[in-house]
């Protein structure tokens, strides 16, 4: 069972863990042993809630498919029980993200005294370079 909050759970026969061997360098031990977790999870045939589905199918994400399916690969660690929690605790991210709304935008327009701030502070700029021009020797 995969706790995404108080009342939301996720079975884990909804979860499809696939051992596969790793990547990358790491000697004999990565060419003989499957220690990375492949993690599937059908967003549309799972038991979340309608709103939880909509959100996720929604989001942006690289890890999500066209056709609703999150993948996820987890072989930083050597172990395999490690590499599975760290692949259920990325799901777990996952969903939670879907779920966190935005605040929306109030936008500000600058006050009377930070105008006239920046504007004195635009004059005295053009001051300096201005004295910085050729000297002239008039007689």
């Amino acid at each position: 069972m995969l706790r995404i909050s108080g009342q939301v759970a996720i079975p884990e026969n909804e979860i499809e863990l696939q051992a596969v061997r790793s990547q990358g360098a790491g000697g004999q031990n990565v060419n003989k042993v499957a220690t990375a977790i492949h993690l599937r999870f059908d967003i549309a045939a799972s038991s979340l809630p309608q709103h939880y589905k909509t959100r996720l199918l929604s989001l942006r994400d690289h890890h999500i498919t066209k056709n609703g399916i999150v993948n996820i690969k987890s072989q930083t660690y050597r172990t395999q029980l490690r590499n599975k929690t760290d692949a259920l605790e990325r799901l777990q991210q996952l969903i939670r993200s879907a779920m966190v709304v935005k605040k929306k935008r109030k936008p500000t327009k600058p006050s009377k005294a930070a105008k006239k701030r920046r504007l004195d502070s635009k004059a005295k700029r053009s001051q300096k370079k201005a004295m910085r021009g050729r000297v002239s020797f008039e007689d």
